[in-house]
């Protein structure tokens, strides 16, 4: 277990690393922060239809063991879900994916999504990962988050997830190792 406790100016967090039995936290957490990051972005019935895709129990089961995504939560100090991440080591040859990074409105800009983002690149780094990259939809502010990361645009990508429903993202990426 990879727990880190870091203390901010008004909590302390932990990020721990989960299995199946704890991704209804995960889920919770999805149904709460989607509907306010999409709100500008995507329709209510796209956005309901990709929780239900992405976010049902057995979605999050068949994420850990058939595509052997790994998922940590951040808590507070009195254990309160306040975020997520998931990554695949190797989704394309040496490199890391970020498949999910969302933290509850209220602690953005705390350094939680940064925290989080370092944890996946330790982990990226032990695995000889030459790059992490990630998927973010054109229209999402979370694109300026990354940025300040360091990850840069390589090319535009329109996915079909069925119902008539595309996702039109970016992919960004960040070299790791030179």
């Amino acid at each position: 277990m990879h727990i880190v406790n870091l203390q901010y100016a008004f909590f302390i967090i932990m990020i721990r690393e989960i299995k199946g039995d704890e991704l209804n936290k995960v889920k919770e957490l999805a149904y709460a922060i989607w509907p306010i990051a999409y709100k500008d972005i995507l329709s209510e019935e796209q956005l309901y239809y990709m929780l239900d895709a992405f976010y049902s129990i057995e979605a999050l089961q068949g994420q850990i063991e058939i595509k052997k995504h790994v998922f940590y939560l951040v808590e507070d100090e009195l254990e309160k879900p306040l975020g997520f991440v998931s990554y695949e080591l190797n989704s394309m040859p040496n490199k890391a994916k970020i498949h999910k990074i969302y933290v509850l409105p209220e602690t953005q800009g705390t350094g939680i999504g940064k925290k989080l983002y370092e944890l996946v690149k330790e982990k990226a780094l032990e695995a000889n990962q030459e790059a992490i990259f990630l998927n973010v939809n054109k229209y999402n502010n979370a694109k300026s988050f990354y940025e300040k990361l360091g990850f840069s645009i390589v090319k535009d990508e329109v996915i079909d997830i069925g119902n008539n429903y595309i996702m039109d993202d970016y992919v960004m990426e960040i070299k790791i190792i030179s």
